[in-house]
C-alpha cells in the first residue's frame, strides 16, 4: 500500500487557503502546500476552486467550505 499524499493547493494571498491551513495544523495531519500560482497545471485547473485538498494516489480532492470532521471523513476511503 502506498504513501498516501494529500497536497494544500491555494495561493499566498487567499485567507480562506490560511485557514485550511490552519485546520490541517490542528488535525495534525502532514500534507504539502502547492501554490497554484507557481504552477501553471494547478492554477488552470483550481483557479476559482481554491483552497483545494487534493489525495495524489486515489486523486480525490475536497474543495472548500470544508472543517475538521469533513476532513476526516474524506480521507476514509
Amino acid at each position: 500500500m502506498g504513501m498516501t499524499k494529500l497536497l494544500l493547493l491555494g495561493t499566498s494571498a487567499c485567507h480562506l487557503c490560511e485557514q485550511a491551513e490552519a485546520l490541517l495544523k490542528a488535525t495534525a495531519i502532514s500534507y504539502q502546500k502547492i501554490d497554484i500560482a507557481e504552477e501553471e497545471q494547478w492554477q488552470e485547473r483550481y483557479a476559482i476552486k481554491i483552497p483545494v485538498l487534493f489525495e495524489t494516489e486515489s486523486e480525490r480532492e475536497l474543495c472548500w467550505p470544508f472543517d475538521s470532521a469533513d476532513i476526516q471523513a474524506w480521507l476514509v476511503p
